[in-house]
């Protein structure tokens, strides 16, 4: 017979895990299912261990700029299986932690390929090919996603990577060709930039990190061109070939001409294709759009007893969006099975920041200007830079501005955008002044600590009503 649960969560990335864990919180029987790494991607080859390789290349260029700080330092030098190892170690620790909140919440770890074969039931095929048959009220789809591979070219993890091959190399690249210009695309030009690579970054679109504010991406392209970097915007690689000594790459640039150039390596970042193949959702009728899964705002499926959540459904695919749904889908399932302690939110798209992890850093929350200007609004703009804050003048890191995005009419805060030092941690201010639907005067009439880099937030705010103090 089948092992029966009220709720069983197949994938354990930053969506799964959370699920489950809020799951059993609410009194629900819960199972996970997992045929790798329990923490998914995020934990084990993306969100955490990339950090760790950019902390690494960030205190490497520290050392090598440390008379800026009155300090005399050797001659600083790495080696990459170390970097390498340090970033495994970081992430076979979160693994070990996830194992833990599973046993904790008394959550049963299923490891194997996970397939839907009916309404409410999962079969999990182990490693040694035995399957067990589980059943549920309730399924939780967390499977998340994978690298695109360029239509012409699969990558091969020898010369043309994918995020995965990048984060564990044979070897460090010397001149290293970068499709792609989003987070993942720039975190990986700016790690290996700063180890001393040679980078061209390749996107097809208009300006880096497209995404962005147009002003923020201006600046980024000035600042990493200025780090060595090489950008070509409008641009796109027509053919990819590897041997074993590199990659040839045929790139039409903007003006229309193409050229073939050589690299040592090459990553390839444009984009993900999520992982709904194999899983049984044909069968069921599933209804999906470009291959992710369609929801409610409730992260309900078109199939009942069905949910889905983080990147293998509707964008952005963000792992603190597939958190956040994870708990929203395990809310909603506790109130549909009669928990009154239940109080379900669906997420606002428009209050999810955003954060890339390149030098300098990137974050954003809600629209952009051009994008505020475009849904019909009246704006009142604000920016402040880094150079008029003192704490950033102390820290040696004068380099960006925060920019600030109101309603003209109503002081709704539309959106904030930051460029440089730590705004990945800063963002969060504004993020939480969205979700409360704070208004400009909420911002001006909070006290900021000084000396701290959040002041530029205070500074930015006041920028946009004609109140800035320190420029």
């Amino acid at each position: 017979m089948a092992e029966s649960y009220d709720v069983i969560v197949l994938g354990s990335g930053p969506g799964g895990y959370v699920a489950a864990i809020r799951a059993a919180q609410l009194g629900l029987k819960t199972a996970i299912v997992e045929r790798e790494n329990l923490g998914g991607i995020c934990l084990n080859w993306g969100c955490i261990p990339t950090k760790a390789l950019l902390r690494s290349a960030e205190i490497f260029h520290q050392i090598q700029h440390a008379d800026a700080y009155g300090l005399e330092a050797i001659k600083a030098g790495f080696k990459i299986d170390n970097v390498v190892a340090r970033s495994r170690a970081v992430a076979k620790q979160l693994n070990q932690g996830v194992t833990h909140l599973m046993k904790k919440n008394k959550i049963a770890v299923h490891m194997g390929e996970g397939k839907i074969t009916a309404k409410g039931k999962l079969s999990v095929t182990g490693s040694d090919g035995k399957a067990t048959e589980l059943a549920a009220k309730h399924i939780i789809i967390a499977t998340g996603a994978r690298a695109r591979d360029l239509p012409f070219v699969a990558a091969d993890g020898k010369r043309i990577w994918t995020y995965r091959h990048a984060m564990t190399p044979a070897e460090m690249p010397s001149e290293l060709l970068v499709i792609g210009s989003g987070a993942i695309g720039i975190e990986f030009a700016s790690f290996y930039a700063d180890l001393g690579a040679k980078v061209t970054v390749v996107e097809m679109l208009d300006r880096i990190v497209p995404v962005e504010d147009a002003e923020v991406s201006a600046f980024l392209e000035k600042s990493v061109t200025k780090q060595g970097m090489q950008v070509l915007t409008s641009a796109g690689v027509e053919s990819l070939k590897s041997d074993a000594n590199g990659v040839f790459a045929v790139i039409k640039t903007k003006d229309g001409k193409s050229a073939e150039h050589r690299f040592s390596h090459a990553i390839v970042a444009v984009g993900i294709v999520p992982n709904t193949e194999n899983i049984g959702l044909e069968a069921l009728g599933v209804k999906t759009t470009k291959g992710h899964i369609d929801t409610d705002p409730m992260c309900r499926t078109n199939v009942p007893g069905l949910w889905a959540i983080g990147d293998v459904t509707a964008p952005p695919w963000l792992a603190h969006k597939a958190s956040h749904e994870g708990v929203t889908a395990a809310e909603a399932i506790a109130k549909e099975l009669g928990n009154k302690d239940a109080h379900p939110h669906a997420t606002d798209a428009k209050n999810i920041p955003g954060c890339t992890y390149c030098r300098p850093q990137v974050a954003s929350v809600g629209l952009t200007e051009a994008k505020a200007k475009e849904a019909g609004y009246d704006v009142k703009v604000g920016k402040f830079p880094f150079i008029g804050n003192g704490k950033a003048i102390a820290l040696g890191e004068v380099d960006g501005f925060v920019k600030t995005v109101f309603d003209a009419k109503t002081g709704e805060l539309l959106g904030a955008h930051m460029i440089g030092a730590e705004v990945t941690e800063l963002i969060q201010g504004y993020t939480i002044g969205k979700t409360a639907e704070l208004v400009e005067d909420d911002f001006i009439q909070t006290v900021f600590p000084h000396p701290t880099l959040s002041e530029m937030m205070h500074e930015s705010v006041l920028a946009a009503f004609g109140r800035v103090i320190h420029i």
